[in-house]
């Protein structure tokens, strides 16, 4: 028996429509989606009228989750990674299901599309040719290493981070490095999308002086 294909589909980081046409078809066609939040994904196929079963698949899924999928997938099946926003394997443990593919000779295709990586690079206006992506910052332990990380960097640095911590963090920034840029993506492609650009000093007192802002997902380059 032939096994089946894992399918790495790149969906909405907000507005819905934001899918491709391909992201849609395979979505229809294969057997089973292993997605992050249930919820989330089943807001996408209701608006796409698709019907299909669903398995959670996240960063703290155990072992035996990553084997049904693999099991599935030698069965014959062909399944879709998805991720509640963007495109799998971009901070988040998609990498590590394609990894365990990869290990037992499954196919993986990727069906590329939304990320909020690429989507801050195409707004930056400036030269990215080459740039780093850190994911995260770390919550605790190693979050001042990060920052130095950032504070020191040649090329541009991206990276996300969460309404809970953006302004503790960017203080932590201009402490190490006053004079550094940013360029900061709030929410983008939904309905208060918002690109704040300037010295790290000038965009924390923005956001100070407007905490009402401090909602959403951000995403943020720092040069």
């Amino acid at each position: 028996m032939d096994t089946g294909i894992l399918y790495i589909v790149a969906t909405p980081i907000g507005n819905l429509q934001d899918i491709t046409l391909r992201a849609l078809e395979i979505l229809k066609q294969v057997d089973l989606i292993a997605c992050e939040d249930t919820r989330v994904t089943k807001k996408l196929l209701m608006r796409y009228e698709i019907g299909k079963p669903m398995i959670s698949f996240h960063q703290h899924s155990q072992l035996s989750k990553f084997d049904k999928i693999i099991a599935e997938l030698k069965s014959g099946k062909s399944i879709v990674l998805v991720t509640d926003a963007g495109t799998p394997g971009v901070s988040d443990p998609g990498n590590m299901l394609v990894a365990e593919a990869i290990k037992n000779e499954i196919k993986t295709i990727p069906i590329p599309g939304a990320s909020a990586l690429s989507a801050i690079i195409s707004v930056a206006g400036i030269d990215m040719q080459k740039f780093t992506f850190l994911g995260f910052p770390p919550h605790k332990k190693g979050r001042e290493t990060f920052f130095k990380e950032v504070a020191g960097a040649e090329y541009p640095i991206i990276y996300y981070e969460s309404m809970h911590r953006v302004v503790k963090n960017l203080e932590l920034l201009k402490n190490l490095a006053p004079d550094k840029k940013i360029i900061l993506g709030r929410e983008i492609t939904k309905m208060f999308e918002e690109i704040v650009r300037g010295s790290v000093s000038e965009v924390l007192l923005y956001f100070q002086e407007n905490s009402d802002k401090i909602k959403g997902e951000f995403t943020i380059i720092a040069y």
